[in-house]
């Protein structure tokens, strides 16, 4: 069978297992110090299930403190309870990764964060309205660059969605491939001096400033990306269940269905199984996996200071203002290179990353020290967001 169920079976069996998941209990996990469950962050993972997501996961460490929860299913059909060891495609939190490989380059000496993207990738950024020499490096990685997002166009958007994705679910992108649909529409504003904190200057979320990032990697080590991200940070953390896969549309054992409602509006979309896709439609903004206690592991060292000298860890937490941001976050938020200042409450904040790719939502935060962190995964890429955001606010928030 088609690993594209169709959509009236596969929301019958949704409609069915859901139906169950409120009545069974949520299982958590407890290690170490805490053999307290966290009531609050486990009851928001179970509202998240509730709400119709198949399945959650999360892992937390608070200094020698570490928790996971999960609650729901890994698979529909079989009703598998979710695993914390789980591997999963966790989306846009690989431009975390993309933006701290370019800081380790700037650290030896191989670029500038305020080097030109005409001076790495000459040619590459040739479209009206557009002035790439103008745009730098910095830009791309605080989202400053005005370039439009390659996701934002119809006709690319369409290739996936519905009974499209089956189509397409295995076309393999060239990184400049995805540029020039981006180039083909103008530039949402021209970039300013104003990439820093306090400077005026117009903020847009787009993945084109990350394929670009990822090219630049390319260009800089004269390798691939994958090579780059092994070697700068998975090898040296050893991160064993985190992998670049390039073009592979494989997930690695074990690892949850991936769901989808592929951009359908109304009350019922259809769900599809969409656990096998070409990454290389996400290349260096959204292609990587990982599992939570990786992503723990790499937010903490990287927040904790263990993985930029002093100046490039300040360049990381050089956060701009989220102005025009496209409906996530608050306006106090605030956007350094690869990584988001997230206002939760009156007096808490948190830093990380949100990501979401057909059947795979993540979100990891940690507190300014690294010592404080949380990853969490949710294995349907639909549902309000204000759950997730709930889940979070009831780990970090407490007091």
């Amino acid at each position: 069978m088609s690993k594209f169920r169709s959509t009236r079976r596969l929301s019958a069996v949704f409609a069915v297992v859901a139906s169950l998941l409120v009545a069974v209990p949520a299982v958590a996990e407890s290690r170490r110090e805490s053999p307290r469950l966290p009531e609050r962050t486990q009851a928001a993972l179970n509202d998240i299930v509730e709400q119709g997501t198949p399945g959650v996961i999360a892992g937390v460490r608070d200094g020698h403190r570490e928790w996971n929860g999960r609650a729901g299913v890994s698979d529909l059909s079989t009703g598998h309870p979710r695993s914390i060891e789980e591997k999963f495609r966790i989306a846009s939190v690989t431009k975390t990764f993309t933006a701290t490989v370019l800081l380790k380059l700037e650290a030896k000496g191989k670029l500038s964060l305020d080097d030109s993207l005409e001076k790495w990738l000459p040619g590459v950024v040739r479209a009206k309205g557009y002035r790439p020499g103008a745009i730098t490096v910095r830009h791309l990685l605080n989202h400053t660059s005005g370039i439009f997002d390659y996701n934002s166009d119809e006709k690319f958007r369409a290739l996936y969605a519905g009974e499209e994705f089956d189509k397409n679910r295995y076309n393999r992108w060239a990184p400049t491939d995805l540029v020039d649909i981006a180039l083909a529409h103008p530039p949402n504003f021209q970039p300013e001096q104003g990439s820093r904190p306090g400077e005026p200057g117009e903020w847009d979320y787009s993945d084109t400033n990350y394929i670009l990032a990822g090219m630049i990697i390319e260009k800089v080590t004269r390798g691939s990306y994958e090579k780059a991200v092994e070697r700068l940070i998975i090898e040296p953390l050893a991160l064993h269940g985190t992998r670049v896969p390039g073009a592979s549309p494989r997930l690695p054992a074990p690892h949850a269905t991936h769901y989808s409602t592929l951009f359908a509006d109304g009350p019922r979309p259809g769900v599809y199984d969409v656990t096998e896709f070409s990454p290389t439609v996400a290349f260096s903004a959204g292609q990587m996996i990982s599992t939570v206690g990786d992503v723990n592991t790499f937010l903490s060292e990287l927040l904790g200071g263990k993985l930029l000298p002093a100046a490039q860890q300040r360049e990381l937490l050089d956060a701009v203002p989220v102005d025009g941001d496209k409906g996530h976050g608050g306006p106090e938020d605030g956007y350094g290179p690869g990584i988001r200042h997230f206002k939760l409450a009156e007096d808490c904040w948190v830093w990380g990353h949100g990501g979401m790719i057909p059947g795979s939502a993540t979100r990891t935060v940690a507190s300014a020290d690294g010592r404080h962190v949380m990853t969490m995964n949710r294995n349907g890429d639909w549902g309000e967001q204000k759950l997730e955001d709930a889940a979070v606010e009831a780990e970090f928030c407490q007091g």
